[in-house]
């Protein structure tokens, strides 16, 4: 019985500072434009005979206590205006479809977009944003201006004519069947989502994290006090342990 309190607390005490590690990762996150909080949760996994989780015929012996990562909070962040050209902020639902170093397609709602030294619209240094006929490409000196549906016009220097550039590839998939990657992009596992003729964009702003820090910090106090309560358990069980073996041995002696 003593061992089965201290196995408890022991999954609990390692599950509580796993769960400290997301809830820390999405406050480091509460500037990150388009970031969507991760959420958290605790579930029971029952030990089988042969020691691992869902696998063996025995009967159970132990439960695990594990944290687990449901999904992600896509509700939308605060719309920060900021009147740069390139900041771009989708009104509603959907993604911009942006591209990895190595090729695969995957998507954000990061729209602070920036121009390299080649003239190709990135979010961030090594990430391409897709247009739906391939990389936008703008041209040196020049202005741009983004349609509501995503297209991405520019004009020259001392001209009067706007020349479209490209336009975005804005998607709008299931927020369910996205997977969030280790670089914090969502991916739609086996394909890639069409376009989406429906989702809006407005110029000149961006949306941030939607993330709560007075929150986040509340809720990084809580699991703190809860790693230190099993942490004490843990010490109680132990504690618990050696006096029932003091007690057998007076017994035998």
């Amino acid at each position: 019985m003593i061992n089965r309190f201290a196995y408890v607390s022991m999954t609990g005490a390692k599950a509580s500072t796993e769960q400290l590690a997301v809830t820390s990762n999405n406050l480091a996150n509460g500037l990150t434009p388009g970031f969507k909080e991760v959420i958290s949760a605790f579930r029971a996994v029952p030990l089988r005979g042969d020691g691992e989780p869902f696998q063996g015929n025995g009967a159970d012996t132990r439960v695990f206590a594990i944290d687990t990562t449901p999904g992600s909070n896509f509700t939308a962040g605060s719309v920060q205006t900021t009147g740069n050209p390139l900041d771009v902020v989708i009104k509603g639902d959907g993604f911009f479809a942006v591209r990895r170093p190595d090729g695969q397609e995957t998507y954000t709602r990061n729209g602070k977009f920036m121009v390299d030294e080649n003239g190709t619209l990135k979010v961030g240094r090594d990430i391409p944003v897709i247009g739906t006929g391939g990389l936008i490409t703008i041209p040196p000196n020049a202005t741009i201006q983004i349609a509501e549906d995503g297209g991405v016009f520019t004009q020259l220097p001392g001209t009067q004519f706007l020349n479209q550039a490209g336009k975005l590839k804005l998607v709008n998939p299931n927020p369910n069947s996205l997977q969030r990657a280790e670089d914090g992009f969502f991916d739609l596992p086996g394909t890639q989502a069409p376009p989406d003729g429906t989702v809006r964009v407005a110029q000149g702003a961006f949306e941030g994290s939607n993330v709560n820090p007075t929150l986040a910090m509340v809720q990084m106090i809580d699991q703190s006090r809860l790693f230190d309560l099993n942490f004490r358990a843990v010490q109680t069980a132990d504690q618990n342990a050696r006096a029932a073996i003091g007690l057998v041995s007076l017994s035998r002696g």
